[in-house]
């Protein structure tokens, strides 16, 4: 591995490596932002949110259903591929972290597994 990357806060492990913007450890899954003041807070402080594929999400992002869904009390459910414009990241209920507005059903909260940013 690299000399100049930093050791895991979590864990202490030797064995990190950078992912676009983050630093990951691989034996813990612990995930950072490097640099900066106060590395151990920086993870409480801001959550990060991936798609379906591993793109980090932020809000107002337009993103892309993957699957089929069912939606409760519709005959027919949200279909792949539907389009979702400026969706918001909340901390939802049973990892429901993207509230948004879908066209034809209205307010309603998606996981964040079930979409790729477009």
């Amino acid at each position: 591995m690299s000399d100049n990357l930093p050791p895991c806060p979590q864990c202490s492990s030797e064995y990190t490596y950078e992912m676009n913007a983050l630093m990951v450890c691989p034996e813990c899954a612990h995930e950072w932002v490097p640099g900066g003041d106060g590395q151990a807070g920086a993870p409480a402080g801001e959550r990060v949110i991936k798609d379906a594929v591993g793109n980090v999400l932020s809000d107002g992002d337009t993103v892309t259903v993957v699957k089929a869904l069912k939606v409760k009390g519709s005959v027919s459910g949200i279909k792949a591929g539907t389009k979702v414009r400026n969706i918001r990241l909340v901390d939802g209920v049973d990892g429901h972290d993207i509230d948004c507005r879908i066209e034809g059903f209205g307010a309603m909260q998606l996981k964040s597994s079930v979409v790729k940013k477009a």
